[in-house]
């Protein structure tokens, strides 16, 4: 019977560890996904999981380790502790993830740009662009690819540049 309320304790603590982790890893990313139209009460509390995330998700690792160590001694059967060290694994992982900042993997520069001509671009002719000219050489970069990279890494007429949008 002691196992079985051991159990039952540990799982009511890494539980919401667990959930809290992953909560506070994917409403960021869900609030401030490209291209949605945000509100200011739901990006401000998102702006505030993320200030405050670091600290957070090192307690719930904290806890669940803990938590761990604690079940371990007082479980016998193999396969509950492996499953405890799933679940607290779990709680691992996402604080892991939660420090990668998954806007720069999305939004990566763009290097060496292809190009076609003028005549056979099939832009919309209301299409904006970011349009550079350097000499004889011309370049135009659509603002609908631009707000996806926001940079452009290039060279136009033997000058390199940055163009960003």
């Amino acid at each position: 019977m002691q196992n079985r309320n051991s159990g039952r304790t540990f799982w009511l603590i890494l539980g919401p560890c667990l959930a809290l982790a992953v909560a506070a890893l994917a409403y960021p990313i869900y609030v401030i996904r490209p291209f949605r139209p945000q509100g200011a009460t739901e990006l401000a509390a998102a702006l505030a999981v993320l200030r405050f995330r670091p600290v957070f998700e090192t307690l719930f690792v904290v806890v669940a380790l803990a938590a761990l160590v604690w079940y371990w001694r007082s479980e016998s059967s193999l396969v509950r502790r492996f499953a405890a060290v799933a679940g607290a694994l779990l709680v691992c992982a996402a604080s892991g993830l939660s420090r990668v900042n998954v806007y720069e993997q999305m939004f990566h520069p763009l290097d060496r740009p292809a190009f076609s001509s003028a005549t056979e671009a099939t832009l919309d002719g209301k299409e904006k662009v970011i349009a550079i000219t350097i000499g004889l050489a011309a370049r135009a970069y659509p603002i609908r690819s631009m707000s996806y990279h926001h940079i452009v890494n290039d060279t136009v007429g033997g000058v390199p540049l940055v163009a960003t949008y």
